[in-house]
Order: C-alpha cells, then sequence, then structure tokens
C-alpha cells in the first residue's frame, strides 16, 4: 500500500512541474515574441535616422554650394525664387 500512495505521489508531483514548466515556456516564449517585435521597431528606427544623418551630413559637406543653400531656403524657410511660380492645393 505505501508503494502505490508513493506513486501516486510521484505522478502528482510529477504533473504540476510539467505544468509548471510548460507555462513558463508559454509566457518566455510571449516575452521572446515582444522583443523581437520591439528589435524590429528600433531596427527601423535607426534606419530612418541613418538617412537623416546622411542628409545632414550632406548638407554639412555642400554648405556652400549654391543649389544646397537653394534647397534648405526652399525646404525650411519656404523661400521661392522670384521668377518661380508657386501652385497651392486648396483642395487639402
Amino acid at each position: 500500500m505505501r508503494f502505490r500512495r508513493a506513486g501516486i505521489i510521484t505522478i502528482v508531483v510529477i504533473v504540476v512541474l510539467m505544468v509548471y514548466a510548460s507555462v513558463t515556456l508559454i509566457n518566455m516564449n510571449k516575452r521572446i515574441n515582444e522583443a523581437q517585435a520591439q528589435q524590429e521597431a528600433l531596427s527601423q528606427q535607426v534606419a530612418e535616422k541613418e538617412v537623416s544623418n546622411a542628409e545632414i551630413q550632406y548638407a554639412i559637406d555642400n554648405k556652400d554650394d549654391d543649389e544646397t543653400k537653394a534647397d534648405i531656403a526652399r525646404d525650411s524657410l519656404g523661400l521661392v525664387d522670384p521668377d518661380e511660380k508657386v501652385f497651392l492645393d486648396s483642395g487639402s
């Protein structure tokens, strides 16, 4: 009788440990998926910042170029050439 009782307790302990291990693995898988999603988002941000840095570096390297000055004046300050025509879209 004692052997049978010890066998049942052992089975219960093993089942509890298996359930605990399963729950732990599921939670860990969820955390891994969240970390991968965060890594992808951060990788996208890094790519965007690299493009932005390249544009800024180009502007710094070509700061004395008349074309670059005109682009900065047009994009940043909203200025236009005297003979340039500007069309505004009133539909949006």
